[in-house]
């Protein structure tokens, strides 16, 4: 038996009628149908904290949420497709991935995320940090944990804690 709590289209639809009457921090998953609804969310803040996976197609469909902010912080991986598609989100909080692609952080690092927050990276390398170095927003990463040569490189270019 699974303990794993799907977010469906009929519970995110409940949700963007009355967005008190449902807890989004209940669901570990979401399926494509639940994150295309989720799409026209136009609140301030959509968090989805419990979630630890995100499929291309319903990354797709929450990247419609330009604007406010956006909360994935259990996320475990990221998809470079999943990623091209959030690096437009305003701010976007995902600290529970501990790595981070090359292709992935080269489209964070150039999209139109104002606010980003990776502060969970363990693993990242030097290509991936010269990528995140030029994001124009806030970062937030947590230097000590990651390797000494991603660090400087992000030191450098003004980032990290």
């Amino acid at each position: 038996m699974s303990d794993e709590q799907v977010l469906t289209k009929e519970i995110a639809d409940e949700f963007l009628e009355d967005p008190d009457s449902v807890d989004l921090d209940y669901f570990t998953a979401i399926d494509d149908a639940a994150a295309e609804s989720l799409g026209e969310f136009t609140e301030e803040e959509l968090i989805l904290d419990e979630l630890t996976s995100l499929s291309d197609a319903a990354a797709e469909s929450l990247s419609k949420i330009e604007e406010g902010e956006f909360h994935l912080n259990s996320l475990t991986s990221l998809s470079d497709a999943a990623a091209e598609s959030l690096s437009n989100i305003s701010a976007l909080y995902v600290s529970g991935l501990t790595e981070l692609s090359d292709a992935s952080a080269e489209s964070l690092g150039k999209g139109k995320v104002g606010w980003l927050h990776l502060s969970g990276l363990t693993i990242l390398s030097d290509a991936a940090a010269e990528s995140l170095s030029k994001h124009e927003g806030f970062l937030s990463i947590t230097l000590d944990n990651l390797p000494a040569s991603a660090a400087k490189i992000l030191r450098d270019a003004g980032h990290g804690e």
